[in-house]
């Protein structure tokens, strides 16, 4: 059995309880040690084989898990976040159904909510946005023409930008394309939830030069919209005047 499992954004106390109970029951784990907290590794038994995906290829990892398998052995691919954003997972599990080798998944608590986390802030403010964008600047690995930062852009609503920390000349330029302004409130999170945590608040028009100014390269979010703002209204779930299943609303 291979447990596909998130190891969350960074600090161990926030993996799942369920994440936690199969990296103690594992016989082999394989972590993506670019990104995952090695002090999850702490919770492995003794005896348990580790390996380190940062310095595999897709084949080398499968070989791993067919042979933990063959063994009768338990795998646990240990993934950043929540592994269902970049994680790369699909084709994992894909050659596994290929090889008649069970797997299941345990979510994690994903970088992006630990990123609003870390700035008190809400991604679906009532008169601002009520839709998220997660997506990715172009670099290496090709984004779909119709999904381009500047096509999502065109939205004007809450955006999180993955990988994309070293490119913020190119991110700046192309949210410009679309309905946000120079104005616009953005923010950088490096590392969310780590003792290193940095938070930086910034507009679209000084993306590039606040990362500059902070050394923010890489592992970081790029986060944009109005919900960084001060302007929103109260929600009606609590208003004293909206009625819903459980309480009537007072005239």
């Amino acid at each position: 059995m291979v447990h596909f499992v998130g190891a969350g954004p960074g600090a161990p106390d926030l993996i799942t309880l369920r994440g936690w109970e199969h990296i103690r029951e594992a016989d082999v784990i394989i972590y993506a040690g670019s990104l995952v907290n090695p002090a999850l590794l702490k919770g492995a038994k003794e005896g348990c084989a580790v390996y380190n995906s940062a310095e595999m290829t897709l084949e080398e990892v499968l070989a791993v898990m067919e042979q933990a398998e063959g063994a009768g052995k338990t795998t646990v691919r240990l993934h950043t976040g929540d592994p269902c954003l970049y994680g790369a997972i699909r084709e994992q599990m894909d050659a596994l159904a290929a090889r008649g080798i069970l797997y299941d998944g345990t979510p994690g608590v994903s970088s992006f909510c630990a990123a609003a986390a870390a700035l008190g802030a809400e991604y679906t403010l009532p008169g601002v946005s009520q839709s998220v964008i997660i997506t990715r600047m172009v670099g290496r690995t090709p984004v779909p023409e119709r999904e381009s930062v500047a096509a999502m852009a065109a939205h004007g609503t809450s955006m999180v930008l993955f990988l994309s920390s070293g490119l913020l000349e190119e991110v700046q330029g192309e949210l410009l394309k679309g309905a946000y302004t120079q104005d616009t409130p953005a923010a950088l999170v490096y590392k969310a939830s780590w003792p290193e945590e940095k938070t930086v608040y910034c507009t679209v028009g000084t993306l590039a030069e606040t990362g500059r100014a902070h050394g923010i390269q890489k592992t970081a979010l790029v986060l944009v919209g109005g919900f960084l703002g001060a302007e929103y209204q109260r929600s009606k779930l609590y208003d004293p005047q909206f009625t819903t299943g459980y309480r009537e609303g007072r005239q």
